[in-house]
């Protein structure tokens, strides 16, 4: 299902469901949009479209496109930071398939398995 726009405004009642957790948040939010930082507002901005883009957040992403719009982010600005991000994404996969390779031939060392994976699946 589709994020709806909408939903946002549901933010209040999630958050007097668990309000200590909800100030807890908000109270971090407010300190990371803090217009005084090191890292430039816009910055931060095209740091947040990267991961929503990443979480793939709907809500996240308009919020976050239209924040850097608002601090002058351009349309060639956002367009790199969405391949810069899928790059990324992309070394992490890779990254991982090292790690997947390390551990089969981890596996090999201990030779088959008492009981295939298959085996193991109860059939239905």
């Amino acid at each position: 299902m589709y994020a709806h726009p909408d939903d946002l405004h549901r933010a209040r009642s999630v958050g007097a469901a668990a309000a200590p957790e909800f100030a807890a948040w908000l109270a971090f939010q407010n300190a990371v949009d803090r217009q005084d930082g090191a890292v430039p507002r816009r910055y931060r901005e095209l740091i947040s479209v990267a991961v929503a883009l990443v979480t793939q957040c709907a809500y996240c992403l308009d919020v976050h496109t239209e924040a850097a719009r608002r601090h002058g982010v351009t349309a060639e600005e956002l367009a790199e930071t969405a391949f810069v991000t899928a790059s990324v994404r992309a070394g992490g996969t890779l990254a991982h398939a090292l790690l997947a390779d390390r551990l089969y031939e981890q596996h090999s060392h201990h030779g088959p398995s008492a009981t295939p994976a298959s085996a193991a699946t109860p059939s239905g």
